[in-house]
């Protein structure tokens, strides 16, 4: 099991990520700050909805979280194969998404899945789950 010590601790009884034979399997992570209730680029209202979010700068952080428990688990976004997205909202963000997943999938291009969803578990409006090759290439 990954655990990191600098990527967001997991909201449940999961850890960041788990290993198995040349396979990594990534919990789903989203844009939040480690130690802190922060979540980037979202603004919430005086009852905890949210009143407005920046789904770039929540893109930016979930993909800056990523990197954090690959490098923990010495492995790069080039390792990634499949990528599965979570939105809430598909049609406000769809092309958000595509343009910042593009800059840090630039080479190798993993295959992705992009679902949309009624809500994740707090309030955020993008979570990624992962899968990395860490065998022989």
């Amino acid at each position: 099991m990954i655990e990191s010590s600098r990527a967001p601790e997991p909201v449940g009884p999961y850890p960041h990520a788990r290993r198995a034979g040349p396979l990594l399997f990534l919990s789903g992570i989203g844009p939040r700050t480690r130690d802190s209730r922060e979540i980037p680029g979202v603004s919430l209202g005086s009852e905890g909805q949210v009143v407005a979010y920046d789904f770039e700068r929540q893109c930016r952080s979930t993909l800056e979280n990523i990197k954090t428990v690959l490098d923990e688990a010495g492995a790069s976004l080039e390792q990634v194969v499949d990528v599965t997205v979570f939105l809430t909202n598909m049609q406000d963000d769809f092309a958000t998404l595509n343009r910042v997943y593009g800059e840090y999938f630039r080479g190798t291009r993993p295959a992705r899945t992009t679902v949309e969803v009624t809500r994740l578990p707090t309030p955020i409006a993008v979570e990624m789950k992962l899968v990395a090759w860490l065998g022989e290439t």
